[in-house]
């Protein structure tokens, strides 16, 4: 970057990407061009797509080749991308990686602003009262269970996803918005094991700030929305800005 960044960093998160969502997809495009150019590093918290099925499903995806390709033109301009993938998007690997220009962090991811510590993660992981999504996840992010699920056919990777996003819809709307939600100690320990003074995190898609009342004093956990700008009654899509001196703003597209 020829000036100084105006941000130190931007956070968004929960964009289930897809070739359904044209509106949503263009305004992401228009994301990177714009905003993304403003700022040192963009963190991508994750479900940046609907889902991924592996990266060897780029080869034949032209939607998935535009919006890797423009991740990548933007961190060619000198951005640093960096990428915590979620629950629908964990299979992404290296080629992922290559294709968009991204640095992988491992939750929590840290980033220090001026003397504010900020800890980052998808957010699913602090939903630990919802025991049968915390069973399921600690079964698909096994490095065995990825493995031999990458050696299946990618057309039939494809529709096993498909139906299995059927069912968890279908699975949800039976539980309540409590299990769904983060457990309160889950949140406390995340902070406490980072020293953070601020947890971002998407996944619920229910935004908000939230003050975290600790012993030697409160911090912050802030709650990206998800994007949705084809849904005309509710659209949605907001992100995070930290300047350099660690300011956080939100903002709303």
């Amino acid at each position: 970057m020829d000036q100084p960044a105006r941000f130190k960093a931007i956070f968004l998160s929960d964009l289930h990407l897809s070739v359904d969502m044209p509106e949503t997809t263009q305004a992401f495009l228009d994301f990177l061009q714009d905003q993304g150019r403003q700022a040192e590093r963009l963190y991508i918290l994750g479900d940046l797509f609907q889902y991924w099925v592996g990266d060897d499903g780029m080869a034949d995806d032209p939607y998935l080749q535009n919006v890797t390709r423009a991740i990548k033109a933007l961190s060619d301009t000198g951005t640093g991308i960096f990428w915590i993938c979620g629950n629908r998007d964990f299979l992404t690997g290296r080629k992922f990686l290559r294709a968009t220009g991204a640095t992988a962090l491992k939750e929590p991811g840290i980033l220090q602003a001026g003397s504010v510590r900020i800890a980052m993660v998808h957010g699913d992981a602090l939903c630990t009262d919802d025991e049968a999504y915390m069973k399921f996840r600690a079964k698909v992010r096994n490095p065995f269970w990825r493995f031999f699920f990458l050696m299946v056919p990618l057309s039939r990777r494809r529709a096993i996803v498909a139906n299995a996003r059927k069912d968890s819809t279908k699975i949800n709307m039976g539980k309540s918005a409590k299990i769904m939600d983060v457990n309160p100690d889950a949140v406390k320990a995340t902070i406490i094991k980072t020293h953070a003074d601020v947890l971002i995190h998407g996944h619920t898609h229910h935004p908000g700030d939230h003050p975290i009342p600790l012993s030697d004093g409160n911090r912050q956990r802030l709650v990206l929305s998800d994007w949705n700008l084809d849904d005309k009654g509710n659209p949605r899509a907001d992100w995070l800005s930290v300047t350099h001196d660690g300011v956080i703003e939100r903002h709303t597209l």
